[in-house]
């Protein structure tokens, strides 16, 4: 008989190992929502959010599990179906009746989702604004468009919904003029560069993403702003808004993020000198900042500009950069 061991974790998460002595014939979505009493489509997810690995790869769903595979499955705790509200400090940019512009720190994710159901930006409004535009259903109300979890800088949320849509309308026409600070390892071959490389999720771990052939269109332009010792500074514009845009794009153009664990993890070491590594010392998160938006006010047309200084930590590494280069 197949045996299935549980371990419950902090948070509520629950992982079990299941060592498969006994043909399944049928798929992994199948023979997981069986084994741990779920429904398919909680099973899939799971996979698909790549919470599930077999020999330390994330599968598909569709795999058929093989006698002698030990399946790995961690399932989080169940989130709740509404965004509660919660006092949590965050700084207003700007607000009217109809949205807000936000400077989101660093470590803070955008709205709740499996893992995060409480402390995000979405909590934060709730408590503040009392209403966000319903636009996104109850885990996401307002959100126009995102930051990820390590990523600082201007958010655009919605309260009403009439706003809301004509600024996601907006997003779509690319009529939202969305721009970053970064620094990235190594040396660009030039000022100015437009990488232009559709994005899909990667192959193998469902959490990264991946220039893939066919993909969906993605555009960044990146003008370097000052050259480092082993480093640039730049400005970054999104043409488009795929997941991890900017940080795919400066890894597939072999100059990642500095400090970005998921695509440059150690790139530092295979850099010359102790330069590097100090940078990354002092670089404590990935450097991506949300810095500058401009856009027409979605009722009124109004042309409106926002910025956003580098934060503290990030503003002492560039002085440190610049002083040492």
């Amino acid at each position: 008989m197949t045996r299935v061991d549980r371990v419950e974790g902090p948070d509520g998460l629950v992982t079990y190992l299941i060592r498969v002595d006994e043909p399944p014939a049928q798929r992994l979505d199948r023979y997981l929502a069986e084994k741990l009493s779920l429904s398919r489509s909680r099973a899939a997810s799971l996979i698909e959010a790549g919470h599930v690995r077999i020999a330390d790869q994330v599968p598909k769903k569709s795999y058929v599990p093989e006698v002698g595979d030990t399946i790995l499955a961690e399932v989080p705790a169940a989130e709740p179906t509404v965004a509660a509200a919660e006092d949590i400090p965050v700084e207003i940019v700007f607000e009217d009746e109809g949205f807000l512009v936000v400077d989101k720190p660093a470590g803070m994710v955008v709205h709740p989702a499996p893992g995060h159901p409480r402390g995000t930006l979405v909590n934060a409004l709730l408590h503040r604004t009392g209403r966000l535009s319903p636009i996104g259903g109850a885990r996401r109300p307002g959100i126009v468009h995102r930051l990820d979890k390590d990523t600082s800088g201007l958010v655009i949320v919605a309260k009403q919904e009439a706003a809301h849509r004509r600024l996601a309308d907006a997003l779509a026409r690319r009529a939202i003029d969305r721009r970053y600070l970064a620094a990235c390892w190594g040396h660009l071959s030039d000022d100015h560069l437009r990488v232009e490389a559709g994005l899909g999720r990667h192959r193998r771990d469902r959490k990264r993403m991946a220039v893939r052939p066919g993909a969906r269109p993605a555009v960044t332009e990146i003008e370097r702003l000052e050259r480092w010792k082993a480093a640039d500074f730049l400005r970054v514009r999104l043409l488009t808004g795929r997941t991890h845009q900017i940080r795919v794009h400066l890894r597939h153009i072999g100059h990642p993020v500095v400090g970005d664990r998921q695509y440059a993890a150690g790139w530092e070491r295979g850099l010359e000198g102790r330069w590097p590594q100090e940078l990354a010392r002092r670089v404590t998160r990935q450097f991506l900042h949300a810095a500058e938006l401009r856009f027409a006010h979605p009722m009124t047309g109004e042309p409106l500009e926002f910025s956003a200084a580098l934060p503290e930590g990030l503003a002492a590494a560039v002085e440190w950069a610049r002083r040492t280069s």
